[in-house]
């Protein structure tokens, strides 16, 4: 078995996901290195037939197309995805994305190989440029001190982009999977702090460079994915991290989510109470003395 899969799930982007199928196409090392291409349509209503002829056209390249049985969401469409998967290391992209460097692939072999860390390597996470000005996105960089360590090559972290990394299937097997009860946001984070306990390092590198075609002045999110984000970080804390962590989680993302959304008092109710729910209805789970050392020594930003 070949040791790389690809993962991509997509959603309402099929020219963008037509132009991630060619870039991948055109990758060096596909035939010695790709198992397979997974691609998840996550229950589009756009219409992804240029990029089912793409596929048909290019059988020297492991495609496999599958339709998710209804929208899952971010975790638990990737997980859908990691479950069809065969290959002992997960390559996880966004749809609106390609990678920079034809010979990318035997740059993340070598990332894997190359970590300065004393545990086994969970994540590579990828550096970010923005498509249109090749400049660096901050907000997938993984670490919140983000002018101390951007111009890095290598960095132990405590989380990873999502869209722009790999990870080993053994340690997901490990970890276990994403939780199936976050729809949107915060998925990374639950995921990171179980690999960390399971005492595996989480890592950045400059080898593999992935282009994403995001604006530089970002996005606006939706209201309903910003409480999202909110409650889903509270119930990391919750489950992973002392108390005290979960109360200045629900409290400063509280004001967050009333800045990224103008106000919004009625969708800030909502949040709170579904943050007045975590306590009866998710079990507390704390990191071992072992990841408590290891997410301070990283600089984790814990408090929020």
């Amino acid at each position: 078995m070949k040791p790389l899969s690809f993962v991509i799930i997509t959603y309402n982007r099929p020219a963008d996901m037509l132009d991630l199928a060619r870039n991948i196409a055109g990758l060096q090392g596909t035939e010695e290195l790709l198992e397979e291409v997974i691609v998840v349509n996550n229950a589009s209503t756009a219409d992804y037939g240029e990029v089912r002829t793409f596929i048909s056209a290019h059988p020297e390249i492991p495609f496999r197309y599958l339709d998710a049985p209804e929208n899952l969401g971010v975790a638990r469409g990737r997980n859908f995805a990691i479950r069809q998967g065969r290959a002992p290391i997960l390559i996880m992209l966004d749809d609106d994305a390609e990678l920079r460097d034809a010979d990318c692939l035997y740059r993340l072999m070598e990332a894997f190989k190359t970590a300065e860390t004393n545990r086994p390597v969970a994540i590579v996470s990828f550096k970010v440029l923005f498509y249109a000005t090749g400049d660096m996105q901050r907000n997938a960089f993984p670490h919140k001190q983000f002018e101390r360590h951007c111009h890095k090559p290598f960095l132990e972290t405590s989380y990873y982009a999502g869209g722009a990394h790999a990870v080993p299937r053994t340690a997901i097997e490990a970890a276990g999977l994403y939780p199936e009860d976050f729809f949107y946001g915060m998925e990374e984070y639950d995921l990171s702090y179980r690999l960390i306990d399971a005492g595996y390092a989480i890592t950045y590198s400059d080898k593999v460079v992935m282009l994403h075609k995001e604006s530089p002045l970002g996005r606006s999110p939706h209201r309903d994915k910003v409480r999202m984000m909110w409650v889903n970080k509270c119930k990391v804390a919750w489950r992973y991290l002392p108390l005290r962590f979960f109360i200045t989680t629900a409290l400063m993302w509280s004001m967050e989510y009333l800045k990224q959304t103008r106000g919004d008092f009625h969708g800030w109710w909502a949040g709170w109470r579904a943050i007045a729910g975590i306590p009866g209805g998710q079990r507390r789970k704390p990191v071992g003395p072992e990841a408590m050392r290891y997410l301070k020594r990283t600089g984790a930003r814990l408090w929020y």
